[in-house]
């Protein structure tokens, strides 16, 4: 447990030292995301945050040693080449076809070397369209999130917490370290993102974040529970963003918008912000919604199979529920009071 600290006090402090100095860098190079009307900022912002957040997270975990350079090779080989790619989209704007191409090599990377969902009971094509689809459904729900300040990092530094204490618990250090070094890595850039941000974190930020965490899902074992906690853990501690996908992909597919080529201010977020919350209770509601969500998540560990049956049922409704009231029945009553 003391390294598992030890590991969250190094990226911690590593991102607050390097932060700054990527927000320097960021804006000798112009490395700047201009202001427009679907984003919220009102000035040039460097965006090499992600950078910071990158190197915070490979820094502390080079100090976990030999033991574990055969099973960290993989996973750093494709969130590197996550990061990349999200600072090459973050430059030049790649087309969304090019950027999911690039995300699918790396999945299939990951899956190549070993980093994969093995359900025993599925046959293996079944195994890897589901690895492939968490990869890319996890990257790509994480990127997503990162439409206000504060946002992305506050979300992913909660469920990077709730993976820490779920790999401790069940003894698994490798998990443990690199959860760690996420959330301190997170919490260190927050200082500077929370609003009002002064520097953001880019795609190549929120993609690498999202690989990390959906690579730290995959490896988190509980091999003395039933294989139906090893799949409901990731998706609650990982719910809100799940979630905030899928309202999007749904909002923007009745509207007949693609929803992965058009940006939009239709996220949770922004429909908190409509309600009448400020931009910082927004981020605030949707933190502590994680923190719930990776509460049932500890629950789930630690009770029987029906229980958690019962837990993922009772928010599965309850997600849908909300699905309806912010998608449907806000439609409705916008059709109701145009008559």
């Amino acid at each position: 447990m003391t390294g598992i600290v030890l590991m969250f006090v190094s990226a911690l402090a590593a991102a607050l030292l390097a932060t700054p100095v990527a927000r320097a860098i960021s804006r000798r190079l112009n490395f700047v995301d201009q202001p427009s009307a679907r984003k919220i900022h009102a000035a040039p912002m460097p965006m090499l945050g992600g950078a910071a957040i990158y190197l915070a997270v490979l820094a502390t975990i080079a100090f976990l040693g030999r033991r574990f350079m055969r099973e960290l090779a993989g996973f750093l080989g494709g969130a590197s080449l996550m990061f990349l790619l999200g600072l090459a989209d973050d430059k030049v704007r790649l087309r969304a076809g090019m950027k999911f191409a690039g995300q699918a090599a790396i999945a299939l990377t990951l899956y190549a070397v070993g980093i994969r969902v093995k359900l025993g009971w599925l046959p293996e094509w079944l195994n890897f369209a589901i690895s492939m689809a968490w990869y890319l459904g996890i990257t790509n729900a994480v990127n997503f999130l990162d439409n206000m300040d504060g946002l992305c990092a506050g979300v992913s530094a909660v469920a990077a917490s709730f993976f820490m204490i779920l790999a401790a618990i069940h003894g698994q250090f490798l998990v443990a370290a690199l959860a760690a070094a996420v959330f301190g890595s997170c919490l260190g850039f927050l200082a500077y993102n929370r609003k009002p941000a002064t520097i953001f974190m880019g795609d190549a930020g929120s993609l690498f974040l999202g690989i990390t965490l959906a690579v730290i899902g995959v490896k988190l074992k509980f091999p003395e529970r039933s294989n139906f906690v090893t799949w409901m853990v990731p998706l609650l501690v990982l719910g809100l963003p799940i979630f905030d996908t899928t309202l999007v992909v749904i909002s923007r597919c009745r509207r007949g918008v693609n929803p992965f080529t058009t940006a939009g201010k239709d996220h949770l977020s922004h429909r908190l912000v409509q309600m009448g919350f400020s931009q910082l209770e927004a981020v605030l509601l949707l933190c502590l919604a994680g923190g719930f969500l990776g509460l049932m998540s500890l629950l789930v560990a630690n009770v029987s199979v029906a229980e958690g049956i019962a837990i993922g049922l009772v928010v599965c409704a309850g997600s849908l529920l909300m699905l309806w009231k912010l998608e449907w029945d806000k439609a409705e009553d916008r059709r109701n009071s145009a008559m």
